[in-house]
């Protein structure tokens, strides 16, 4: 059993979100210098990040796998690849084409109308019909003069809710005063997909490197790394704060430390306890 567990290991990819507004291309160098396992990738307005092309070129000069695609489902790619739908269907059909397992999706708001309306089941039926795991992400409440404004449907919380797949993002969770390591036990295999930061309850997105907040990001690592889950993991990680290259890479490579770190047996981290 210890040598199973010895040899399974959870990919550790950085998200292109980690690098905004550096370009995909970015994102790649980066994972190569610091010595990621892969790439997610967020569709934006940045032609390369949009094409399979261009993503399978980037693939090759760098070896590394895209093993996720984040649609554009943000507030800030609001004008990227039209309908709501089409966000998604399009992020599915590029996943297929570079080979990656896992498209992640944010819930809808509650003014997007139908699509909001028929999202979980739009959502299942693409799963049932490509093959590909499309994975909800946690979001978080909006608060406004502190009362709490319902802004998605059918709820942030991704977890009472029936979707095959989801993405637990540890800064949401911050935001919305969600325990993490309980969550994704609750979850259990639904669970296909994990954003790797911080962050502090405070009402800011703020992606902090993992430590840096007050979730039970090491604590939720080593569950999984016990439970053996086989999902995929993106650093995703702000660094639009670092003053420089170096920075961001240094706390990418931080970052990367901690999930090996709580990711691995403990006979990885130490020989001697063999």
């Amino acid at each position: 059993m210890e040598d199973q567990k010895s040899s399974h290991r959870v990919p550790v990819t950085l998200s292109s979100a980690s690098v905004y507004p550096l370009s995909v291309h970015d994102a790649f160098a980066m994972a190569k210098d610091v010595g990621y396992d892969g790439i997610e990738v967020l569709i934006t307005g940045n032609a390369a990040s949009q094409s399979a092309d261009a993503l399978k070129k980037l693939m090759d000069k760098y070896q590394l796998p895209i093993m996720a695609i984040h649609a554009p489902t943000l507030l800030l790619t609001q004008q990227v690849w039209g309908s709501a739908w089409a966000k998604v269907e399009r992020s599915v059909i590029l996943a297929q084409a570079v080979g990656a397992s896992v498209v992640v999706a944010h819930p809808p708001f509650r003014w997007q109308g139908t699509y909001a309306e028929g999202f979980a089941d739009g959502v299942q039926r693409l799963v049932d019909t490509t093959g590909m795991k499309i994975a909800v992400e946690n979001m978080y409440p909006w608060r406004a003069r502190g009362r709490e404004a319902k802004m998605y449907l059918p709820h942030w919380n991704p977890v009472p809710q029936n979707y095959q797949h989801v993405t637990w993002d540890f800064s949401h969770a911050a935001i919305a005063n969600t325990d993490s390591r309980q969550a994704v036990e609750d979850l259990g295999q639904r669970l296909t997909h994990v954003h790797l930061c911080d962050g502090l309850d405070n009402g800011k997105d703020e992606h902090l490197v993992p430590g840096l907040g007050t979730q039970r990001v090491a604590e939720t690592l080593q569950y999984l790394r016990d439970v053996q889950w086989s999902g995929t993991m993106a650093v995703e990680v702000s660094t639009r704060k670092a003053k420089n290259a170096g920075q961001k890479e240094e706390w990418l490579g931080k970052t990367l430390e901690f999930a090996r770190e709580h990711l691995s047996a403990s006979s990885e981290r130490d020989p001697m306890k063999q």
